[in-house]
């Protein structure tokens, strides 16, 4: 079996998520994808994952994200940040105290409106292609998760904000929403991730810093990014249960880590006194 693992990734502003995955996948002569995209304007946390860690996607996709962002009050852009074609500008900048006065509406679930320049889909045709196209682009709200956003700087008309959310919460809709709130509008300036789920700014590398030599030891085993208890099998009832035979089994109801003969197999999961294998990484 090759690698299987994860890389926690700097991304840099100015690199695209998939460019950024190619440059791990030709190092670790593995396939690999990351685990969140990160829009080529944001940097941070981007974990890569090489060979069979792929199939647990799924179990980041409500992972919690930590965000650092500047907003620029008073301009209005097609793509909601700095990189798109500027439609107003001049527009009103508001004062600290009143971007904080409406922060609080944002908090918990919110029904959001992605980006048109987004990698949403409509009629199977990413939104981004259709606003390129100039076309009309009309997308659902959809609910989203913000556990906390907090003013922390202001510099004339950039607004710093510190965003703690759920997965698939689009921060320059944040950006957009807020300044609309305010009697304004806003562009995002600047995104920097600092966490994803188990994986922090601190811990990351930048990609020019990675290579073969020093690969194996940024390697993050699969097992060690899931906060869930453990089972150990070995002899028959591992063999059972690597052929997707499910077993009687006492224990209470959900997800596993699943060890075979001490070695990291997969996840399995436990109904109503069963247990069978839910994802197998070997």
């Amino acid at each position: 079996m090759g690698l299987s693992g994860f890389i926690n990734i700097n991304k840099p502003s100015g690199m695209s998520s998939a460019y950024a995955v190619s440059k791990v996948k030709r190092i670790a002569h593995m396939p690999c994808g990351h685990m969140g995209t990160l829009d080529p304007l944001a940097s941070g946390v981007l974990p890569v994952a090489i060979g069979n860690a792929a199939r647990l996607f799924n179990y980041f996709l409500n992972k919690d994200k930590v965000y650092r962002a500047i907003f620029r009050f008073g301009v209005e852009s097609d793509t909601l940040d700095s990189t798109g074609v500027i439609l107003r500008e001049g527009l009103p900048i508001p004062e600290a105290e009143t971007v904080r006065s409406v922060l609080s509406e944002f908090i918990g679930e919110i029904d959001q409106i992605p980006p048109s320049y987004s990698a949403k889909s409509i009629g199977g045709v990413r939104a981004y292609k259709l606003a390129r196209q100039g076309k009309a682009v009309a997308l659902s709200a959809k609910t989203v998760r913000v556990d906390s956003i907090s003013l922390e700087n202001v510099c004339g008309d950039l607004f710093e904000f510190y965003i703690s959310c759920g997965g698939g919460t689009y921060i320059r809709s944040l950006a957009r929403d807020i300044a609309e709130k305010c009697g304004t509008c806003a562009i995002m300036e600047s995104l920097v991730r600092e966490k994803s789920g188990p994986f922090s700014l601190e811990s990351s590398v930048k990609p020019d810093n990675l290579n073969e030599t020093n690969l194996k030891d940024l390697l993050i085993p699969t097992d060690s990014v899931f906060d869930m208890p453990a089972l150990y099998f070995s002899d028959g009832q591992a063999k059972k249960l690597a052929n997707g035979i499910a077993l009687p089994f006492e224990g209470g109801d959900g997800d596993y880590k699943l060890y075979f003969d001490g070695e990291f197999y997969g996840i399995a999961n436990i109904q109503g006194g069963v247990i069978r294998t839910k994802v197998k990484l070997v």
